[in-house]
């Protein structure tokens, strides 16, 4: 789950290819593009929105490289250089890229509709969005290693800067949990009535 400003149709298209959900909140649905796949249907009260065809030629045409590119990810055979050559070439994306937009405008599509019409999946998405503001709100207060930002430009180290931040952050979290635990733990002892959905809302306010 991301916000409105941390996707695009490539991303649209990768996440089902690796077997996961991309979820991001759509803030200013107003402006969404609506994609058809078959230029000849009637889609109703959303016809005249649908005015852009997606390219299942194109989608076709590069399906096995897409696969490839996905099982490569998905089995860490691909560093993220590779990544970004395979879909990047210079400032312009490759054939593979384009296809890999094409679907993701699929996904894109369906994840559009059903974030309308699912009042409860928007609600979820906004709880998700916020549980990870509150980490990133965290980690600002924390600021260990440098907020975890990359500053300088050789390699050796970036890895030790960037979980020194994560760690001192997973420690808190930690710690907060084993005290909530505890707490818990002394209420019920002293006899007072504990109930599921007071718990899972503690858990929610204090991720």
């Amino acid at each position: 789950m991301t916000d409105t400003g941390a996707y695009s149709d490539v991303l649209f298209g990768l996440f089902p290819l690796l077997g996961y959900r991309f979820s991001p909140r759509l803030a200013d649905i107003g402006g969404t593009r609506f994609w058809r796949i078959d230029t000849d249907a009637d889609y109703g009260e959303l016809d005249a929105l649908a005015r852009q065809s997606v390219s299942l030629g194109k989608i076709l045409a590069n399906w096995d490289d897409l696969l490839h590119l996905a099982g490569s990810l998905k089995l860490g055979r691909m560093p993220a250089t590779g990544v970004i050559r395979t879909l990047q070439v210079g400032d312009r994306p490759t054939e593979l890229a384009l296809a890999l937009a094409e679907f993701g405008r699929i996904e894109k599509m369906l994840h559009t509709l059903n974030y309308i019409d699912d009042e409860n999946r928007r609600r979820v998405i906004l709880r998700q969005l916020n549980r990870s503001e509150g980490r990133h709100s965290l980690a600002r207060d924390v600021f260990h290693g440098r907020r975890g930002e990359l500053r300088q430009q050789f390699r050796e180290g970036q890895e030790d800067q960037l979980s020194a931040l994560g760690l001192v952050v997973n420690i808190i979290v930690l710690w907060k949990t084993i005290c909530i635990d505890a707490a818990l733990g002394q209420l019920r002892q002293e006899g007072f009535p504990m109930h599921d959905e007071d718990r899972c809302a503690l858990v929610a306010l204090h991720p």
